[in-house]
């Protein structure tokens, strides 16, 4: 029997091909030049909650109490730095009910 060795391109073409199948499948939120997953702002809610039930947030911080947490998706970490980060939180969370699911919102990208 012979065998044939794959070439490195070959080894490769299915890695690539999920990574694309599954950036694919998100959804994205554009709000305010920022561009943030759908799923990121689920974790944000979370994040809020698990943080109501047990604040800790640093006093005297201007910035919402979820910036100052370690599993912040990377995607929703620039939003910190602006001075209506509040804002933008709460719009976002807005953003991100049924309508994004449902993909008629506007501000919302990569529906299927």
């Amino acid at each position: 029997m012979k065998s044939r060795a794959m070439s490195g391109s070959q080894l490769w073409a299915p890695v690539v091909l999920l990574v694309l199948l599954q950036s694919a499948q998100c959804v994205y939120i554009q709000y305010h030049g920022f561009q943030v997953q759908l799923e990121s702002v689920k974790k944000l809610v979370e994040l809020e909650e698990q943080q109501m039930s047990n604040p800790q947030s640093p006093s005297g911080s201007l910035l919402p109490a979820v910036c100052h947490n370690s599993a912040l998706p990377l995607d929703l970490q620039p939003v910190c730095a602006s001075q209506d980060a509040t804002s933008i939180f709460k719009d976002l969370k807005t953003i991100a009910t049924d309508e994004c699911e449902l993909c008629i919102n506007v501000a919302c990208t990569g529906c299927r």
